[in-house]
């Protein structure tokens, strides 16, 4: 009876300890359970509210958004038609615009990730004089603003026959995107094992190659990231090219915003218009999704 009392006194505090870990094990299964999943799909569901009904107004006719809201058209499905889609195409202006925006934010990006990708490289693993000062320089460029740069930049390229092209709006962009690309990349490449590239240059490897064949798969993930973070800020800019383009060279941000300053009534070309420049960005970012997150998480690990 003793040592069944023994065991008994000694069992009891155990038992208490799993108790209390059962007890927050239980609520962090809830958190995490079906209740927080519902929650997060109602908050995704009205997050996309505004997106479903633009998406909506642009498959109604004119004189239908006129007479009531979008979401009639759950109660009168007959209302959508393609109509918008097809004067949005006969629409010079807004397709010429879609056709600069491409033109601008295609180069930028990958101007951005290549020269990025390079400087990163040299900042991370090349020795040369003043390194850490050169790297020090480019990350202060960081907290410039762009509306700082605005006019002294339009000077410059009035002087040099760049301003109202396209090349001048690539070049600005892809100068302001440079500095976090190489803060970026630097600072994830400099994570790449030493051994790793020792190795490879005992085999003979140079840079040119050591960087193609070892850092840009390694790096893949963050090289990703940079470039939908580029990618959706040149596409969504409004800024830059309303400052920088003229008529023919205006990407889709600025033709809307004409449009809308014109023909304030001209819902049947806006409502497709918007949201055609909306989705790319959107079919671009779920394209590359699973990278960018391999991106986030891995900085955040290292």
């Amino acid at each position: 009876m003793t040592a069944t009392a023994g065991s008994i006194g000694k069992v009891g505090p155990v038992q208490t300890v799993k108790a209390r870990q059962s007890l927050g094990s239980k609520i962090a299964e809830r958190l995490s359970g079906g209740l927080v999943r519902v929650f997060l799909i109602v908050v995704g569901l009205f997050w996309l509210v505004p997106t479903i009904g633009l998406l909506v107004s642009s498959l109604r006719a004119p004189e239908d958004m006129s007479a009531s809201g979008w979401w009639k058209v759950f109660t009168e499905p007959s209302q959508l038609t393609f109509d918008s889609y097809r004067k949005l195409l006969e629409n010079g202006d807004i397709t010429h615009s879609l056709w600069n925006t491409v033109l601008i934010t295609v180069p930028a990006t990958l101007l951005v990730v290549v020269v990025g990708s390079l400087a990163g490289y040299a900042f991370a693993w090349m020795e040369f004089p003043g390194r850490d000062w050169w790297f020090l320089g480019v990350v202060s460029l960081l907290v410039v603003p762009v509306q700082v740069a605005l006019i002294p930049i339009a000077e410059l390229f009035g002087k040099l026959g760049l301003f109202g092209t396209i090349l001048g709006v690539i070049l600005f962009h892809t100068g302001f995107g440079l500095p976090f690309a190489v803060f970026l990349l630097r600072n994830f490449f400099a994570e790449i094992p030493r051994e790793l590239l020792e190795a490879a240059r005992l085999d003979g490897a140079g840079e040119l190659r050591l960087f193609a064949r070892v850092v840009l798969p390694l790096g893949g993930p963050a090289i990703a990231s940079l470039g939908i973070f580029q990618f959706l800020w040149v596409w969504n800019d409004m800024l830059v090219a309303l400052v920088f383009t003229k008529s023919g060279t205006q990407p889709i941000t600025v033709a809307l915003q004409t449009q809308v300053r014109q023909f304030g009534n001209n819902i049947d070309v806006l409502a497709p218009g918007a949201f055609i420049s909306m989705v790319i960005p959107l079919a671009v970012f779920f394209a590359f999704q699973r990278q960018f997150v391999s991106g986030v998480m891995a900085g955040a690990v290292k």
